[in-house]
Order: structure tokens, then C-alpha cells, then sequence
């Protein structure tokens, strides 16, 4: 269900990478939530890193949205980079577990794949 490796990068190394090689594949970064400073904002005490960067190819989420609109609950999908007791991490949940989860239809099936083969592929040269 999900997909997460290491890295001996540094947390702001991981995050400059993975936003290169999103961009690389013809993904867009919509957004980047900076959870670990939001968190520290509010006055709690946390020590991680942690950074959500929400990915999208508009022709893969097109296909999606023709086929079933309720499945822009799942989109877009989410990488992080994140802190775990000393060491740098990537993951995210993998899009065809959660499409199948939601949907057993098999155009969807199929662009679930092709973005998990994308997405995996990001991770694996950010790292």
C-alpha cells in the first residue's frame, strides 16, 4: 500500500530532488505543505520534517475525471519527504492501491498503473 525508501540526502536536499524530477516527467507540483513547520507555527513541539507535495499530470487526471468525477477526492496524488528518527524517507500511497480501493473500473486501472510506474520512478531518482 505503500511505497517509501531512504535516502541518505539531507531533508532539503530530498525535497529540491523530488521536485526536480516531478517536474522532469511531466508531472506539475500544485502545492507543498509544509506540515513539520505548520506544526511549529502553532506553537507545538516538533521535531520532524515533514513536506506533502501534491503531484499531477492534467492528462492522466482528465482521463480520471471522464471516466468517474467522485474520484477527484482522490487527486492529486501525494509525495512526501519526510524525517523519521534521524533519517531521511520518500514515499506516498500508491495510486493503484488506493484506485482500487475506490473504483474497479479497469481505464482507471490502467492510468493508476501508468502514474504508480511515473510516480515510483520519481521517487527512485529523488533519493
Amino acid at each position: 500500500m505503500f511505497y517509501t525508501v531512504d535516502t541518505a540526502k539531507s531533508f532539503e536536499q530530498a525535497a529540491a530532488d523530488l521536485d526536480a524530477s516531478v517536474k522532469r516527467h511531466g508531472f506539475g507540483v500544485l502545492h507543498v505543505h509544509d506540515i513539520g513547520n505548520t506544526l511549529r507555527s502553532k506553537g507545538l513541539s516538533f521535531t520532524e520534517n515533514c513536506r506533502v507535495f501534491e503531484v499531477c499530470n492534467p492528462a492522466q487526471a482528465a482521463k480520471v475525471l471522464a471516466s468517474d468525477m467522485q474520484m477527484n477526492m482522490a487527486l492529486p496524488c501525494r509525495i512526501s519527504v519526510y524525517t523519521e528518527k534521524g533519517k531521511t524517507r520518500i514515499g506516498m500511497i500508491k495510486p493503484t492501491d488506493m484506485l482500487a480501493m475506490l473504483s474497479q473500473d479497469p481505464a482507471l486501472s490502467q492510468v493508476a498503473r501508468e502514474v504508480d510506474e511515473k510516480t515510483t520512478l520519481m521517487i527512485n531518482e529523488a533519493k
